[in-house]
């Protein structure tokens, strides 16, 4: 690991890092192998540990019982949580979400922004619908101003902890985008209170069957006519978009922290294992096929971490580096695809097992190239930076503004 960082690796830099190591190795671990599967779950007393150690509170300030930091201190921290299981790192980012807490009136973070650094007011975010992913602004779930209150109606999709949380981020539309290519505006977001292990009322959910992921669920939620306070909507009527759209960088840096932690967990348990397998009189790590992927896997995994520290400090800095967010976001998952699957072959036939996390590594690394925007989406952004926006873009948003002003008219 590297100790510098370009001059990024302050003492108190390291410090951080070390302690949730330290924490990692010796509370997340343990249980991510004992419990980790379609039916385990993260349990409530590592969630406190979280809570002692601050990290519910990395980047809310202090004067609300916060760490104060930024997004490179919470991206170490991350990085560590994930090198022992990714779900922990994740359940730490239902706390952060900058984003939310720039919308809330100052009363409203007065209240609950103590609670969110105890570990006990953390969010479920409701984007996704069956049939919109990255897509985003054409979602179809709608909210209808009803006097002091909006109703809300429609399906969501890949709702991770909706049930564990204790308030849900809904993106709703409440009017229809006036061009195709203003097709974000009209999105409003809404906060939505509830006790945590059920639903709110007029909330359905449908557990969703993965592959990995595990230590919570992730669900399809239906809305039916769910009233919420009208001061409960969160920034300006129909601009949620661009209010979602300042925390992308800081979470595409979070997802390249988590991938470069699942990748730097395999290249150890790799390392460790190769040393002792023995093949033929003698121990697999003395073989140059193996050396050579060792050597390649811990290569790859620092070019990501060191591109992860520059975006971080960029973001911090104040500047805007949606490109950049978007490039170490596509090149550490796709880094972490490559070396947890190195990483497996190493272990052979074992590693084809349960009996090591290097199969949990290997299928958590495969869904980072999938949310926060695929691989794909992040090319697109890189692309459109360099390039401008292509043609065949504005004609599939044309095509698509389309079909949605039928489908309101449809329900008008």
């Amino acid at each position: 690991m590297s100790e510098d960082g370009m001059g990024y690796m302050t003492e108190q830099r390291r410090m951080i890092r070390d302690t949730a190591r330290e924490f990692t190795m010796k509370e997340v671990l343990p249980v991510a192998n004992a419990l980790d599967g379609p039916d385990g779950e993260i349990p409530m007393e590592l969630r406190q540990k979280l809570a002692d150690m601050g990290y519910f509170g990395i980047t809310i300030p202090e004067e609300y019982g916060g760490m104060g930091l930024g997004t490179f201190e919470y991206c170490l921290i991350c990085e560590q949580l994930a090198r022992g299981w990714m779900s922990v790192a994740s359940i730490v980012a239902r706390a952060q979400g900058g984003w939310i807490r720039s919308s809330m009136p100052p009363e409203m973070r007065q209240r609950l922004l103590p609670r969110v650094v105890r570990g006990e007011f953390l969010n479920a975010s409701a984007l996704s619908e069956p049939d919109t992913g990255s897509d985003l602004a054409s979602i179809s779930c709608r909210a209808v101003r009803e006097a002091d209150e909006w109703v809300l109606s429609g399906n969501k999709y890949w709702c991770t902890f909706a049930d564990g949380a204790d308030y849900l981020v809904v993106f709703a539309r409440t009017s229809a985008p006036p061009s195709a290519d203003k097709r974000w505006m009209g999105i409003s977001c809404f906060l939505i209170e509830k006790e945590r292990g059920s639903f709110p009322k007029g909330v359905t959910g449908s557990p969703i069957p993965k592959i990995g992921y595990f230590g919570w669920k992730t669900f399809e939620l239906a809305l039916d006519g769910v009233r919420v306070p009208a001061e409960m909507l969160m920034g300006e009527e129909g601009k949620a978009f661009l209010l979602m759209a300042k925390g992308l960088e800081g979470a595409r840096a979070h997802t390249a922290a988590r991938a470069i932690g699942l990748a730097q967990g395999a290249l150890e348990d790799a390392i460790t294992y190769a040393t002792e397998r023995k093949q033929f009189g003698l121990p697999i790590a003395e073989y140059q096929a193996i050396r050579f992927k060792i050597a390649s896997m811990a290569t790859q995994i620092e070019a990501a971490r060191q591109l992860m520290y520059y975006v971080c400090n960029e973001i911090d800095r104040g500047r805007r580096c949606d490109k950049e967010a978007s490039m170490v976001k596509y090149f550490a998952s796709e880094m972490a695809e490559r070396v947890t699957s190195e990483a497996l072959q190493i272990f052979g036939g074992a590693g084809y097992t349960k009996l090591f996390p290097i199969e949990r590594y290997w299928r958590d690394a495969r869904l980072t190239k999938i949310f926060e925007g695929t691989s794909e989406i992040q090319q697109r952004i890189i692309a459109n930076s360099l390039l401008g926006k292509s043609e065949v873009e504005a004609m599939i948003a044309e095509r698509a503004f389309e079909k949605q002003t039928a489908r309101q008219g449809a329900r008008s």
